[in-house]
């Protein structure tokens, strides 16, 4: 799944390349799980509207729109009238979650339209920008008002006192509640696995055991690997692909995460692999206590 660095390095680039065109109409497939708001809700307010900005919250890319009276004239000039709720307030946005395997990606109209392809927002501008997932766990929504928010506190602009009152008291195990995206969202398997390395925690170790300066690690630790993964364009581990399609290469990065077995690159002790509620963790049972 496409954690925090993905996201973001996914909306930089559509915000470089998209940011100021406008949407022009809306086709959407018949599979009903990528939408979270009713189709025809989703097509009256993207239609006719400029792409303001766009932006990551937590693990979702976030498009700021505004009316656009050049797109509203060029759909009227093509025989179509604007809806006249896509145009009755001024701002609105368009919420995305890739899910397991969701791309966002921008194409040239004659690009041969991939299987699995459940959105096709047709641009002003003659380009085309599509949302493709196999797995169909990703989700497209609307707001009418743009106050789309989530729950949880950004890892990269929260400071150590909020980091530990996140965490003080809970008996979970600290990598449990590092995916806890109520607690802090955008953090997944990944970097909560190379966070935990970088301080030497190891991931089964109960919030309510960790002292204040293994917290100042944690919390150092968790920036560092995300802002690295950011500047590497993300970790492409299974079909991760960036706007333009291009892997990222934080992967070559990874300390333990995918490497059971293999030496820690600190002490040459074999990586080993849990399961903690479900997810796999990576840890090196010498240098993380």
């Amino acid at each position: 799944m496409p954690e925090l660095p993905e996201v973001e390095t996914i909306a930089r680039g559509l915000a470089k390349r998209v940011t100021g065109d406008a949407i022009d109409s809306v086709w959407l497939g018949q599979k009903k799980e990528p939408l979270k708001s009713p189709a025809a809700e989703i097509a009256a307010t993207l239609e006719g509207r400029r792409i303001a900005s766009i932006r990551r919250m937590g693990k979702h890319i976030v498009f700021d729109l505004e009316a656009n009276g050049a797109a509203a004239a060029k759909r009227r000039g093509n025989g179509k009238s604007p809806n006249a709720a896509s145009v009755a307030s001024t701002r609105a946005q368009l919420i995305v979650h890739l899910g397991m395997t969701g791309r966002l990606q921008v194409y040239d109209p004659q690009a041969e339209v991939e299987k699995h392809t459940h959105a096709i927002l047709k641009l002003v501008s003659g380009r085309e920008l599509r949302f493709v997932d196999p797995r169909r766990f990703g989700r497209l929504s609307v707001a009418q008002t743009a106050n789309f928010d989530t729950t949880g506190i950004e890892p990269l602009e929260i400071d150590l006192d909020r980091f530990i009152a996140l965490f003080r008291g809970r008996k979970t195990p600290i990598k449990s509640a590092l995916l806890n995206q109520k607690l802090l969202r955008g953090v997944g398997n990944i970097y909560a696995d190379e966070s935990l390395f970088r301080a030497g925690i190891r991931p089964r170790r109960r919030a309510a055991t960790i002292t204040r300066d293994q917290f100042a690690k944690l919390l150092t630790a968790v920036q560092e690997v995300l802002k690295e993964a950011i500047a590497l364009g993300g970790s492409s581990i299974s079909d991760y692909v960036d706007a333009d399609g291009e892997e990222g290469f934080f992967q070559l990065q990874h300390r333990v995460y995918g490497r059971e077995g293999e030496p820690c690159v600190a002490c040459k002790t074999a990586v080993n692999r849990v399961v903690i509620a479900g997810r796999s963790s990576h840890y090196c049972p010498k240098c993380q206590k």
